[in-house]
């Protein structure tokens, strides 16, 4: 597997501490201050079987899982 990204990393860590769950809006917010594009990434995230949502891109409403 390739090396991941600042980006990826910072989502993987916060569903990390969030017990492996968190609602899209919530991580968004945490993602804003740091990079924009949560979509893009969590895509490439789920391409590489990190995380699961439905969907092949998340809603707001979605529930982003960590796989990992």
């Amino acid at each position: 597997m390739s090396e991941l990204s600042h980006e990826e990393n910072f989502i993987l860590d916060r569903l990390k501490e969030n017990d492996g769950t968190l609602n899209y809006r919530k991580l968004q917010e945490l993602c804003e201050n740091e990079f924009e594009g949560v979509r893009l990434v969590l895509k490439k995230l789920k391409d590489k079987s990190l995380v699961d949502y439905e969907g092949m891109i998340p809603g707001f409403s979605a529930e982003i899982t960590l796989i990992k």
